[in-house]
């Protein structure tokens, strides 16, 4: 089990960016980290990882992104494209006073720290992914490939594209709905392999119904639960839902960008247990020409989805050794 976060002297601060304004959590002094979380989290799912940046020498920014908890949640689903997720994380760092930062992202995070270094090598230096590897932009449109998958079910990014599906599943109990959807992907709790697969819908079902029934993953507290399913309860889901509304829209921006390798020093890191890291083998594979800048590589075993709570000591000490060697 996870040893709890020790998350006193953090401050939080609102900043202005694109949307309007971003909440951030920091704590240390030196060189800036930017931490950036995925769905369906907060700046807290980086509680472990702040006090020990900071106590290796590191300025340690969690973010909350646009749609979630204490920031901007614009109306209009266009405004969740890649595009601007990237200028929010410019914004912060401009915000902060400094020139350049190291990114790190977690889930949708890691594909927000791929396109800012990809996009804005100006700024961010080096770029650690957490769970989603990097997959340069292109090939065929997002839309087609997810609609293709599943053959008589549908895949959970599919059936998030509809607005007001998925929303009207969780809403009647947004702390239970999170629950389930953390247990699924976290080792110890995911269903059996011979169960039906919580990343996709049966026609007319919900993804709900495949969830494990009252059990919380070793990481993840009551208290724990409660920080999340209070920031959902009050801002709802719609605006991080929005993130995979903005796929083919992402395709079609980025279209200057397509099969462009991130050159600067990065890290990876998944767990063996993620369907991130199995499904998207290739993509790993494919590293010496995407992610010409690799210092640091490494598959947890036994480790699910959400890896920097399920394994904080370890992504600590991954995480600290790549920055410590990274060129200053």
């Amino acid at each position: 089990m996870s040893q709890p976060a020790q998350i006193t002297d953090l401050t939080h601060r609102q900043v202005p960016s694109p949307a309007g304004r971003t909440h951030l959590v920091e704590q240390g002094e030196g060189p800036l980290v930017l931490l950036v979380h995925g769905f369906p989290e907060s700046w807290y799912s980086w509680r472990h990882q702040l006090p020990v940046l900071a106590a290796a020498g590191y300025r340690a920014v969690a973010v909350d992104v646009r749609g979630y908890g204490r920031s901007s949640r614009p109306a209009d689903p266009a405004a969740y494209r890649m595009l601007d997720l990237v200028e929010d994380q410019v914004a912060v760092v401009r915000a902060l006073g400094a020139r350049t930062a190291v990114i790190v992202g977690h889930d949708w995070g890691a594909t927000i720290a791929a396109h800012a270094a990809l996009l804005r090598p100006d700024v961010f230096r080096a770029v650690g992914l957490l769970s989603v590897p990097y997959a340069p932009p292109g090939g065929p449109r997002p839309g087609e490939v997810f609609a293709g998958m599943g053959g008589d079910e549908e895949l959970y990014v599919s059936y998030f594209q509809e607005p007001g599906r998925v929303e009207a599943e969780i809403e009647p109990d947004v702390r239970g709905w999170l629950a389930g959807f953390y247990a699924a992907f976290s080792a110890g709790t995911m269903p059996a392999p011979d169960a039906p697969d919580p990343h996709f819908v049966g026609r007319g079902g919900t993804l709900r119904e495949r969830f494990p029934v009252d059990r919380l993953p070793e990481w993840l507290g009551a208290d724990d639960l409660d920080v999340y399913a209070g920031e959902f309860e009050r801002t709802g889901l719609v605006g991080a839902l929005n993130r995979y509304r903005n796929m083919d829209r992402d395709w079609a921006d980025l279209a200057d960008f397509h099969g462009r390798p991130v050159t600067q020093p990065s890290l990876f890191l998944g767990g063996s247990l993620d369907a991130s890291t199995t499904w998207l083998a290739e993509a790993i594979r494919a590293y010496p020409t995407t992610l010409p800048g690799l210092l640091s590589s490494h598959v947890l075993d036994g480790c699910g989805h959400w890896i920097q709570q399920e394994r904080p000591a370890e992504v600590n000490e991954i995480l600290t050794d790549w920055l410590a060697a990274l060129p200053t």
